[in-house]
């Protein structure tokens, strides 16, 4: 009997039994915010969609970001815990650590099946938010290092691959999907670009209601809407120029921090709660609702008892924008909210009432005694930073920490140096160069070249310090074609900022697209010392290593960046492309075989990838498919025209096969390309094929 009552009395079992337990979907929309949603305000924007939720569901007016950045803002959800424990709080340079518990990995546990469908680069499985996901789809496509923006898929995209998924599912799931189409550059579809040309923003907001729509179409068509738990909420805002930000990620006002919550709970009331609530109460919500226990480690509290008309106890919530901190050595932005009450520790502080100052206006510290407000918030870290349970971190040997390392078990990063910061390194005092930057990208991608290099020049000639700065700048002029001065520019960089992870790094992969291959080894290798887990840069320290001929070492830094994202399509093509060289330097079978299965594992992963496609041509032409190489050739040069290496080879595919005709054509495109570039002995040699199709 005894052991009967002990066994009844786990708080797991409260719930149903398996097969009728709550689906879960969580649903987080990147860089969006409440206001342009019609549940929260109907004046800017119509959103039937969530707003039917909302309707059904219990909405927080009142919900808070602890990051203004999409990776720390994930990791704090599906964590549960905050920056201070898990410690990820920038999208660069972190990764999570595999010992934590994720939400996906605690559900799946209790016999849940999980997926993950995200839309964007910040959320690659490289940074560690897999753990407990049976799939997590993160094939979006090639992120490069010279890439402006984050690459991206659309809504509609996203939202097709998670249905796919959902149906193949017979018992309880646990469902994430990533929407990431609200973050710049603002590019909504049609018709939605058309409708809201003045604000393009909207217009992506817009635009996911209406993918959302076929979501939860999906949900009532199956009878699934009513038995599924679904949370809506996102990472964070936006600023759109409010407190002079355009975008988000570098102050942490109420335009950034604020964001939207809605909770669908099957057999629950619709309603809504005005009280303070943030999203490390998201993961002990759902297992509450759940009728689950939740880990003892979490630092955020269920929000059940509101959602059933109680009042919580108040209690201040931690947030913090440390993007400039980690990367320029700018002074740290962190605070809590609580009640009314928000407070901004940095050289120049700030107070604001925002039960009457929402949009922080009235900054009332200059005329407040700030000492409780002071107390309060180091008595805040204090308590947010011990170790939760189960979560602590432990000494290593060293043995261990090597194994770790070749796991990617690695989450630390060194914080700058400086440690007291006065009014000159507050983020409100340096906005003016952060706005300037902001331009310079706005400039570049409108055309306007010259101002974009310009802006950039200004800052830099003032403030050595800003890494984006500089390597924005060279990424304009490696689009000019100006690789000697790109190179030039992060060489001044690199000197001036010889700790910069970002620009030491930046430096490397710019040497290597040089060829500077013996400068960009030791480059990337002091790079790798302050932060090792950076699937791109062991990459191109691969690139470099196969450029040099040391094709075990250039092995082994891929082998070491696969094992840090296995999705990561031009890696596992560069992969192939030195097994290839290794078959031709052994006429072993085996290398050829491997490359083939990894040129072929680069198109699953991005097929509108051109050099995998030339690649797997190569491949099969030297396996003795004739045909199948013309065919992943021609593919290539579908997807780039001005590919050179797919155009030369069918021009000797097709010379070989006795085809005149095409390999001229092939061959002249080629020419009319390339040929002012060539070598002497290069420019020869094609004059030669082409005068022998002639013949």
């Amino acid at each position: 009997m005894a052991l009967f009552l002990i066994f009844f009395n786990i708080p797991g079992l409260r719930a149903q039994s398996l097969k009728d337990r709550p689906n879960v979907l969580l649903i987080t929309i990147d860089t969006l915010t409440p206001d342009r949603l019609s549940c929260y305000d109907s004046a800017v924007l119509k959103t039937p969609n969530i707003d039917a939720l909302a309707q059904r569901g219990f909405l927080f007016s009142r919900a808070f970001a602890h990051n203004p950045l999409t990776l720390p803002s994930h990791a704090n959800i599906l964590l549960g815990l905050t920056p201070l424990v898990h410690g990820v709080h920038d999208n660069a340079n972190f990764i999570v650590r595999k010992e934590l518990t994720n939400l996906a990995g605690w559900l799946k546990g209790r016999g849940y099946a999980t997926g993950a469908f995200v839309g964007a680069f910040p959320l690659d499985s490289r940074f560690g938010l897999t753990t407990g996901f049976d799939v997590y789809d993160d094939n979006y496509g090639s992120q490069g290092p010279n890439d402006l923006t984050f690459v991206e898929r659309k809504a509609e995209v996203v939202i097709q691959l998670a249905l796919r998924w959902l149906a193949d599912q017979g018992g309880p799931w646990f469902l994430w999907i990533h929407l990431f189409d609200p973050h710049q550059p603002y590019e909504p579809p049609e018709p939605f670009r058309t409708q809201y040309k003045d604000s393009p923003y909207n217009g992506e907001v817009a635009y996911v209601d209406a993918a959302l729509g076929k979501l939860f179409g999906f949900l009532k068509d199956k009878n699934l809407g009513k038995r599924t738990l679904t949370v809506f909420t996102a990472d964070h805002g936006e600023s759109l120029g409010e407190h002079g930000e355009m975008t988000h990620g570098y102050f942490a006002y109420n335009a950034t921090l604020w964001v939207p919550l809605i909770i669908f709970s099957p057999g629950g009331k619709a309603g809504s709660a005005a009280q303070n609530v943030c999203h490390i109460d998201i993961f002990p919500t759902i297992c509450d609702l759940l009728g689950i226990e939740a880990p003892p480690s979490l630092q955020g509290r269920s929000l059940a008892p509101l959602m059933k008309g109680k009042e919580l106890p108040a209690r201040p919530i931690y947030f913090e924008a440390l993007t400039a901190y980690y990367n320029r050595g700018w002074a740290p932005l962190r605070g809590y909210i609580e009640g009314r009450e928000k407070f901004m520790d940095s050289p120049i502080s700030e107070l604001y009432d925002i039960e009457t100052d929402f949009h922080e206006q009235n900054n009332l510290a200059a005329s407040a005694d700030l000492g409780t407000q002071r107390q309060k918030y180091e008595r805040l870290l204090k308590t947010l930073s011990a170790p939760a349970e189960g979560t602590a971190g432990q000494k290593l040997d060293r043995e261990t920490q090597e194994k770790l390392r070749s796991l990617g078990y690695v989450a630390s990063y060194q914080a700058p140096a400086k440690k007291n910061f006065t009014e000159k390194d507050d983020l409100k005092t340096l906005l003016p160069y952060h706005t300037k930057c902001m331009k310079a990208v706005s400039a570049y991608s409108k055309g306007q070249v010259e101002e974009g290099i310009a802006l950039l020049k200004e800052i830099i000639a003032e403030r050595k310090d800003f890494d984006l700065a500089y390597t924005h700048l060279a990424n304009f002029y490696k689009k000019q074609k100006r690789l000697k001065d790109a190179v030039s520019v992060l060489l001044d960089a690199y000197q001036n900022n010889p700790s910069s992870f970002r620009i030491m790094t930046t430096y490397g992969i710019f040497l290597v697209d040089a060829g500077r291959f013996d400068e960009a080894v030791e480059v990337l290798k002091k790079g790798l010392a302050l932060i090792d887990f950076d699937p791109e840069v062991w990459n191109y320290l691969g690139v470099a290593y196969w450029s040099q001929g040391d094709y075990d070492a250039a092995r082994k830094a891929y082998e070491r960046a696969l094992a840090l994202d296995s999705n990561y399509p031009n890696l596992i093509n560069n992969l192939g492309s030195l097994h290839l060289s290794l078959f031709l330097k052994t006429r072993q079978p085996d290398p050829l075989r491997k490359a083939l299965d990894y040129f072929k594992q680069a198109i699953a992963l991005d097929p509108r990838y051109p050099s995998a496609y030339n690649g797997l041509g190569s491949a099969l032409n030297m396996a003795g498919d004739a045909d199948g190489a013309i065919e992943n050739w021609k593919k290539a040069v579908e997807l780039k025209p001005d590919f050179g290496f797919p155009l030369y080879n069918l021009g000797l595919t097709y010379l070989a096969r006795g085809d005149k005709a095409l390999a001229l054509d092939y061959f002249m495109k080629y020419k009319n390309m390339f040929y002012a570039g060539l070598p002497a002995q290069e420019k020869e040699k094609l004059d030669a094929l082409i005068q022998s199709c002639m013949k």
